[in-house]
């Protein structure tokens, strides 16, 4: 999981001194081995979803070179809905009530999940700009879940969620997952989707699944296209 500067630079498509000078702010952490830097795929695409930038597509061909199938993005939103009108007058308020939409399993301890997300605010905000935020843990969270979700929770009314562009947030996406591998693709296709003009408008029309999904299928079809090529080449 430990990746090269190189590699790290390559994979958030930025120069190595734009790498170092991220370090140096302290904006990125890295582990320093033998005088080297290494990174870990976590934190760089949390990083990357953070600073609103596009995931390689190599970094999803990497993820996907193991035997295990990973999960599409639209069959995970499938599996985790899509919900309007979700309540809150702030942070706190709006991201309880996408806890209590979440499809756990029984005996999850909601009141933890909620700590451990509102935790993660703390550190800094995750809403993204154009009034998008997606709500996570420091680290994956990963559940006994049968299959992993992606929640799509539209509020009812917009909150502050201290983000980048400093306009309020319309809408959260919540990922959970059964394993880290499969939180990372994830996380990787949301960022790249929130860069995506076709699904931008569907969360800002507040889309249901059935317009939401086929423009999701389409970014997954390009991205699909785009390893096939990276690989061909």
């Amino acid at each position: 999981m430990q990746l090269t500067a190189r590699d790290a630079a390559r994979l958030l498509g930025v120069s190595e001194s734009t790498l170092y000078r991220w370090l140096k702010s302290g904006e990125l952490g890295g582990t320093r081995v033998n005088d080297q830097y290494r990174f870990n795929r976590i934190d760089l695409l949390e990083f990357a979803t953070a600073r609103n930038l596009e995931v390689s597509p190599e970094l999803l061909a990497e993820l996907g070179a193991e035997s295990q199938p990973l999960p599409s993005l639209a069959d995970a939103i499938r599996a985790g809905g899509v919900h309007r009108d979700v309540p809150g007058d702030d942070k706190p308020a709006a991201l309880r009530a996408v806890v209590e939409r979440l499809v756990l399993p029984s005996g999850t301890d909601r009141e933890l999940l909620l700590r451990v997300l509102l935790a993660r605010e703390a550190l800094g905000s995750t809403g993204l700009g154009n009034g998008i935020a997606v709500p996570h843990a420091r680290n994956p969270i990963v559940l006994r879940v049968r299959s992993p979700e992606v929640a799509i929770c539209y509020l009812a009314r917009p909150v502050d969620f201290e983000a980048i562009d400093g306009k309020p947030v319309h809408t959260l996406v919540t990922i959970v997952t059964p394993s880290t591998r499969a939180h990372l693709h994830l996380l990787a296709l949301t960022a790249n989707a929130l860069h995506d003009p076709g699904v931008l408008a569907r969360l800002e029309a507040r889309a249901g699944a059935d317009e939401l999904l086929p423009e999701i299928a389409r970014l997954e079809a390009a991205v699909a296209a785009r390893q096939a090529g990276g690989r061909g080449a």
